[in-house]
């Protein structure tokens, strides 16, 4: 009688992939990070973010840097709706008229939000920092 091995696929990944559910709710998890949908975001993730996304443009000119502030901050809202639709679709594998409702709703959300942080720049509330004493030779 032979002694008959089983033969290992080389070609097969180290790690299976994950499932749907488990990379949707990793997606979902993190795009709640970045969203709106969480009160104590903004000041620890987001405004951080959007600060140092607008940093470079405000060294180019100060004029810059406001834009690119609400550019950066919308951005970082607009990336955490999106993500939480994407887990949200793998987990839960939605009719697609629900998730245009909530998609719709998401923006109307950043938005809001993006109003309210163009609100404290203007009242400079958030200011570019001054950085004179790096640039002094």
């Amino acid at each position: 009688m032979e002694n008959k091995e089983p033969t290992k696929n080389i070609d097969a990944p180290l790690c299976p992939k994950p499932s749907k559910k488990i990379s949707g709710g990793i997606l979902a998890l993190v795009g709640y990070i970045l969203s709106p949908l969480s009160w104590w975001n903004d000041p620890i993730i987001n405004i951080p973010l959007a600060y140092f996304f607008a940093l470079p443009f405000g060294l180019i000119t100060k004029s810059f840097f406001m834009p690119a502030m609400i550019i950066g901050y919308w951005g970082t809202n607009v990336l955490g709706l999106l993500l939480i639709h994407h887990g949200a679709k793998k987990i839960f594998n939605q009719d697609r008229k629900q998730q245009k409702k909530q998609f719709l709703k998401n923006i109307i959300i950043a938005t809001s939000y993006t109003a309210l942080i163009f609100l404290l720049a203007k009242t400079n509330f958030l200011n570019l920092p001054d950085f004179g004493h790096f640039l002094k030779k």
